[in-house]
Parts: C-alpha cells; sequence; structure tokens
C-alpha cells in the first residue's frame, strides 16, 4: 500500500491577539486545552484525500478551513485519479470531497467487477439509492449531498466547431478524434466509454493529460487533440476559445459534490457531519462556478478563496 504525502493547505494557528481575546472569555478552562482552538476537533487530525485539479483542490480547501476553524488539525494529500487515493480509503483517510454517481461508479467496479451494470440516474435521490449500500459494505457514509452538481463535460475549439458544424456531442456520431482526458476516462460510461457506446464516437487515442488541466487546454488548442475533458462549471472556456459540447444524449449521471467520510471516523466525531453539511448546503451551481472562476480564471490561490467564502457564508469565523 502507497502512503500518499500529507500536504497542508490552509493556515491553521489563531493569532496572538485572538488567542488572547478568547482566553479573556474562556477563563481556567480554555489554559488547560493545549490546542487553543474554539471548536470541537480537541486538536485531534483529520486526514483528508483528494484528486489534484483545481476544482477538486477548491472542495479540499473548504473542507479543511471548516474543520480547522472547529479546532481539528487537517492533513490533506492530493493526487492524480481517484483509484490512487480510493485504493486508501477508508483505512489511510479519514474524508474524501466525492461526486455521487462516480464515486458509485468506483465502488460498484470494485465490488461487482469491471462489467458491472454503471450507476446511471441523473437525479440524485435515485443515485444515492444505488450508491449507499455499496458504500456502506465498504465503510464509507455518504453525508447529505449539495445542489450544486459538476459533471464531465468536453470541448473543442471555435474554429472545430465552426468549420465542422459541432454544437454537441452527437454531432461527433462516426466520427474519430483524439481525446485529451484524465487516465480513468477510459471505459467510464460518462466518459470515453459513453462517446463511444452511447454517441457512437470512435475515440482513436486518448491522451491522458489531466481533467481541465493546462495540458489538455494546451492540447486541443495545438492540434493534438480534437476533444478535451473538463466540468460542466469551467468558466475559463470563453476565454481560451473553446466551446462546450452538449451532451444531448444525457451520458452524465448526477455528480452533486458528497463528503464520503470513513463510518468508523464519523462513529466517533459526529459534529463533523453538520459541520460539512452546512458546506454543503450553502453551494450551488452558480456561487461554485464563482469560486471556481476566482482560482481558475483569477489565479488565487483555494485557501484564500475558501476562506473568503466560508467566513462571507458565516461558516467559520471571521477571526
Amino acid at each position: 500500500m502507497i502512503k500518499l504525502p500529507a500536504r497542508r493547505t490552509l493556515a491553521a494557528g489563531l493569532t496572538a491577539g485572538a488567542l488572547l481575546t478568547l482566553t479573556a472569555c474562556a477563563g481556567d478552562d480554555l489554559a488547560e486545552d493545549e490546542s487553543g482552538g474554539s471548536g470541537s476537533g480537541g486538536g485531534e487530525t483529520v486526514r483528508i484525500a483528494t484528486a489534484n485539479f483545481d476544482e477538486a483542490v477548491l472542495m479540499a480547501a473548504l473542507y479543511e478551513e471548516v474543520l480547522e476553524d472547529n479546532d481539528y488539525e487537517v492533513d490533506v494529500s492530493a493526487v492524480d485519479a481517484r483509484p490512487t487515493y480510493m485504493g486508501d480509503f477508508p483505512a489511510e483517510f479519514d474524508i474524501v470531497p466525492e461526486y455521487v454517481a462516480a464515486l458509485g461508479d468506483y465502488l460498484n467496479v470494485e465490488a461487482n467487477g469491471e462489467g458491472a451494470e454503471p450507476i446511471a440516474a441523473s437525479d440524485v435521490d435515485d443515485a444515492l439509492a444505488q450508491v449507499e449500500p455499496l458504500a456502506e459494505d465498504a465503510g464509507i457514509t455518504l453525508l447529505e449531498p449539495s445542489p450544486a452538481a459538476s459533471q464531465n463535460a468536453f470541448f473543442v475549439t471555435e474554429e472545430y466547431s465552426q468549420d465542422n458544424g459541432v454544437t454537441a456531442l452527437s454531432d461527433l456520431e462516426g466520427e474519430s478524434v483524439v481525446l485529451a482526458a484524465a487516465p480513468d476516462c477510459e471505459g467510464r460510461p460518462d466518459c470515453e466509454g459513453g462517446l463511444a457506446q452511447v454517441y457512437g464516437i470512435e475515440v482513436s487515442k486518448l491522451l491522458p493529460l489531466g481533467y481541465a488541466s493546462p495540458e489538455t487546454y494546451k492540447s486541443v488548442l495545438d492540434g493534438e487533440s480534437d476533444l478535451g475533458l473538463t466540468g460542466t462549471l469551467d468558466g475559463t472556456l470563453d476565454d481560451q476559445g473553446l466551446v462546450l459540447l452538449q451532451d444531448d444524449r444525457g451520458i452524465q449521471p448526477a455528480q452533486n459534490l458528497v463528503p464520503a467520510v470513513s463510518s468508523d471516523f464519523l462513529a466517533d466525531h459526529e459534529d463533523v457531519r453538520a459541520l460539512l453539511e452546512d458546506l454543503m448546503a450553502a453551494l450551488d451551481n452558480a456561487t461554485l462556478g464563482e469560486l471556481i472562476a476566482r482560482v481558475t480564471v483569477d489565479r488565487e490561490q483555494a485557501e484564500d478563496v475558501a476562506e473568503d467564502f466560508l467566513e462571507q457564508a458565516g461558516l467559520t469565523s471571521d477571526s
């Protein structure tokens, strides 16, 4: 088993002034609390794993800031693909920011083999009904998902779209394309598998350049790839001269954001449920899209965007 390196992304300490204020308010009891925090975590460590693309890193930063504000120490490991961190979850990690159907498909294959029928529900409640038993069997509890959903999406250049009359994926039926995407796109029903089976698109080559990564954008812009993988909330495409194609045959299932938590960890830290579910409730597609744009377009640091949003939403203290 590979132990992934821990990565701290947000400052956890209190300022000296804030600490003095808290001490004055709390008296001798606080003096006995070595962590100096005001939350319920008691200085215990929470291990978070996430994929290493901007949206996932932002979600991990939001989780981290909320938990640190409630006196947890947080270690974050960011890796390239779901199978890498999921192979160590829940044994080596406590919490993973996830997407309902994508997590379900992974757990489904792990439990039932490569030929397992995929999670295909576009309704989040229907998808949860399929995913939750798989998660429970794996020692994972899914908390209440967010209204915000980020699905796979595919893009081409404006020039390609105009020259070939391509605005929807069905316009590529019968065509052979080179696809720049995440490594785990191959065979997935919401990715390469769906393009081939539902749309009749031949993916002649899959370049494993990443999900919404600079390398994937560049590959399409340079003509190395015809089609690139991103998410439905990607706000960078217009400025790059790229066009999002309509998923007109609906291969994308319910991909609502959801905290996946080790059931054993949650049993000992039930307070984490309310902290993360309040965060989920505060996010919708418009809000999350704006936050992602601050990271991907404005190039703000994910931890700064997370801290600013959570303070404004009243989900963390501002001191």
